[in-house]
């Protein structure tokens, strides 16, 4: 019997976009940076240290590079297109991340600072200038693929799904601009001035998760941004699994049938950063929901588990039909 391979479209690596995989590479070696950093540097501001944020910020890029520069190496109309923007996503991503770690080795502020010392007031012309700059060449990357067949179908639609949840993802950073101003104080106590913050209903630097350090007493919009950016991996992820599923799960061996099953977790992943937004923006705590957040998890949850068992009878009913032309 033949074994279903993985698709071509995940083994092909020798002509990923080699700017972005240069900024990948450049936060790696700021994750390692910051990682060290934290361990000699005491130094902490709202309660973490100060190289927490870069670190963070470090991961999240070379993660998202890494996807980002695979995508735009398959076969696509429009290709010389993203092949720009994904330079204007890595040559500003590199800056911007930068300021970050510049920012934290200064142990002050880099979002919403209003200080207005040269070297922040610079940073931050440039450093506001860039983020929508990566917003836009995320967004119009996603809308030159989205009507596009660029893998085979499990793979296109979990590309599809993932990026437009990667774009709403990032547009939930411009949310945390509305968390209203506040005083807070830098690593050497200097009082700081913040245009916004992340958390609502509670100030910035309260008690936090571990390593995430999320809110535990408010809101934080930081859960619903990171989720959303992430999907993509979750989906192309889920894409790839089920490939590997299919070489002993006949029923799975459908092309269509692995689309589907992309498709139900997606509706389940945009619902589900539907509520968490939702519940960031009423000022809950994602460690402490109430019974009708709860209530919704549950509902999505279930319709999940109701949609890919759907899928699944039908996929069995379709594979053991005497019609099907592909039997003996």
């Amino acid at each position: 019997m033949a074994t279903l391979a993985l698709p071509q479209q995940v083994r092909v690596i020798t002509t990923w976009h080699r700017p972005l995989l240069l900024m990948v590479a450049a936060m790696a070696c700021l994750a390692l940076v910051c990682a060290t950093g934290i361990v000699v540097d005491d130094r902490t501001v709202l309660g973490e240290s100060v190289w927490l944020k870069p670190l963070k910020f470090a991961f999240a890029f070379a993660v998202y590079g890494t996807t980002l520069a695979w995508l735009v190496s398959l076969p696509h109309r429009g290709s010389r297109w993203t092949w720009w923007l994904g330079t204007v996503f890595a040559v500003t991503g590199f800056v911007d991340v930068g300021f970050i770690a510049a920012q934290a080795a200064r142990g002050t502020f880099s979002h919403f600072n209003t200080s207005t010392d040269t070297f922040n007031s610079v940073g931050q012309v440039i450093f506001t200038s860039g983020v929508p700059g990566l917003f836009l060449a995320n967004l119009v990357i996603a809308c030159i693929l989205s009507w596009q067949k660029v893998a085979d179908l499990p793979l296109t639609r979990a590309i599809h799904a993932g990026l437009a949840l990667a774009v709403a993802g990032m547009a939930l950073a411009y949310a945390m601009g509305g968390t209203g101003p506040q005083a807070v104080a830098d690593a050497s106590g200097r009082p700081v001035e913040l245009a916004a913050g992340h958390s609502v209903g509670v100030a910035d630097g309260g008690p936090g998760l571990p390593l995430t350090h999320w809110s535990t007493t408010g809101g934080d919009l930081r859960v619903p941004h990171f989720v959303g950016l992430h999907g993509i991996q979750v989906l192309l992820l889920s894409a790839v699994a089920l490939a590997v599923l299919a070489r002993r799960r006949p029923w799975l061996r459908d092309q269509r049938t692995r689309a589907a099953l992309v498709g139900v977790l997606a509706l389940a992943y945009a619902a589900t950063l539907g509520v968490l937004t939702w519940q960031a923006l009423r000022g809950q705590s994602v460690a402490h929901p109430d019974g009708l957040t709860l209530g919704l998890f549950g509902a999505i949850l279930t319709g999940g588990a109701l949609g890919a068992r759907h899928v699944q009878i039908s996929a069995t009913a379709r594979h053991l039909s005497p019609d099907r032309p592909d039997r003996p």
